[in-house]
């Protein structure tokens, strides 16, 4: 079989394992649903300035929601599950196995994309349809803030790990160390740049993540393309660094007690 097969085999037999799951399934995606219908009801037709745009709180809140979930299902789910694969031995027992470490990395990593892409989906139409949001002005710039986003994120969820030392602990660590980015960064609420938490918020991925995908949705008509060059740059150079830390200490074994 072809090196391109054995990865598509491998997405698929990850997407097996997340959809046999369904209330683990089921919660993923309602999640940011709850999120949406809490925050869009709360604030529903306050305007908010972002920049030199002023537009309505949901036209705001959609796209970052839509950067929230892409982190989710990629940062957050590959950390956890990779560490408790790990402490139950699974990375262990994979390693003695044909399959290429490669090939299981590719599946994880394209069973969260097809998650992201299925959470941007539903997340955007959701708001359409019950909110009456904007409509994506930039499809192209869209699709590919989702896909240097997720990507970068997939690859800090596996650096991630690193800093995990075992299973019970990795929820506690994981969201402990995003969470707190995601409030700062204006996920729920826009803050403004001139804010020292808006600054710190800055120099992680998080903020640029959610400022690229307001410019695809682009509200105010301000962009000719949709694209924001130096929020997919920062991105894409978070997620280098995290390949380059979890190639070099990336651990398919338990900590040894």
């Amino acid at each position: 079989m072809s090196s391109s097969g054995i990865a598509v085999r491998q997405v698929g037999f990850e997407q097996k394992s997340f959809w046999r799951n369904p209330a683990s399934a089921f919660f993923a995606f309602l999640f940011p649903i709850i999120f949406l219908v809490v925050f869009a009801t709360l604030f529903k037709g306050q305007m908010v300035q972002i920049g030199t745009v002023s537009t309505t709180y949901d036209n705001y809140y959609i796209p970052a929601l839509v950067a929230f979930g892409v982190m989710g299902a990629c940062f957050t789910n590959i950390s956890i599950t990779l560490s408790l694969r790990r402490d139950n031995g699974i990375l262990k027992r994979l390693r003695g196995t044909p399959l290429p470490p490669w090939a299981f990395i590719a599946g994880v990593v394209g069973s969260s994309i097809i998650v992201s892409i299925i959470l941007a989906v539903l997340t955007t139409g959701f708001g359409i349809l019950v909110y009456g949001v904007h409509v994506p002005e930039h499809f192209a710039a869209a699709a590919a803030t989702i896909a240097v986003g997720a990507l970068s994120f997939c690859a800090l969820g596996m650096a991630m790990t690193i800093a995990i030392p075992n299973a019970e602990a990795a929820p506690a660590i994981v969201n402990g160390v995003f969470l707190p980015i995601v409030f700062i960064s204006g996920t729920f609420f826009p803050v403004a740049s001139s804010n020292v938490l808006a600054k710190i918020a800055e120099w992680f991925p998080v903020r640029h993540f959610i400022d690229a995908m307001f410019m695809a949705f682009d509200p105010g008509h301000q962009s000719s393309n949709g694209f924001n060059g130096t929020d997919l740059l920062v991105m894409a150079a978070w997620g280098a660094g995290a390949v380059i830390l979890a190639v070099l200490r990336f651990r398919w074994e338990p900590r040894k007690s």
